[in-house]
């Protein structure tokens, strides 16, 4: 727990399936479902659209993670030890995913989905530092976001975006996972 996964592609845990799984039910009606292409992502993403009853799931690679460089797999207490005072500072390690690269990405991803779904809803599965940088974009202050925290956004015809609220999925359901996901 507590990890900087970065573009580390770990399996998404039972625990994260139970929540993908609980999560659905706060969802409602969408016309499609995209992703990150990592998998923790992905499978999420593929558990919510079996739930809601809406698929395939469309991976986008312009919706992973930022690439946490050096500190990818590391927890706060060992980049701490590591890194001493680079946290606190603001400070990145070597291979660290800028910013303006990173919602260079998120942006055109954005954009895709915009378009294949028009005037529809979508759900997207992606992870905390994009959401955090499409914020930022967008005017938000900094503020952490739970586990299965969603945000809205909406693009308009003009191709203007707006920030929504922020949304928490887990409601503490409890749902049955289907073995096939």
């Amino acid at each position: 727990m507590g990890r900087w996964q970065g573009q580390e592609d770990p399996p998404l845990t039972d625990t994260g399936r139970r929540q993908a799984a609980e999560a659905s039910a706060a969802i409602g009606a969408v016309d499609a479902v995209f992703s990150s292409t990592l998998e923790r992502a992905r499978v999420t993403a593929e558990i919510i659209a079996e739930f809601i009853g809406v698929g395939p799931v469309i991976s986008l690679p312009g919706m992973v993670e930022r690439n946490a460089g050096q500190w990818q797999g590391l927890t706060r207490a060992e980049i701490e030890e590591a890194y001493p005072g680079f946290l606190d500072a603001g400070n990145r390690p070597a291979g660290w995913e800028a910013n303006d690269h990173l919602e260079e990405r998120a942006v055109a991803a954005l954009d895709q989905i915009a378009a294949a779904v028009g005037d529809g809803d979508a759900v997207v599965v992606t992870h905390g530092g994009v959401i955090y940088q499409l914020e930022d974009r967008l005017g938000a202050p900094f503020e952490r976001l739970a586990n299965l925290g969603a945000r809205w956004i909406e693009i308009s015809d003009a191709g203007r975006w707006t920030l929504g609220d922020r949304v928490d999925l887990l409601g503490g359901i409890d749902v049955t996972i289907p073995d096939q996901i």
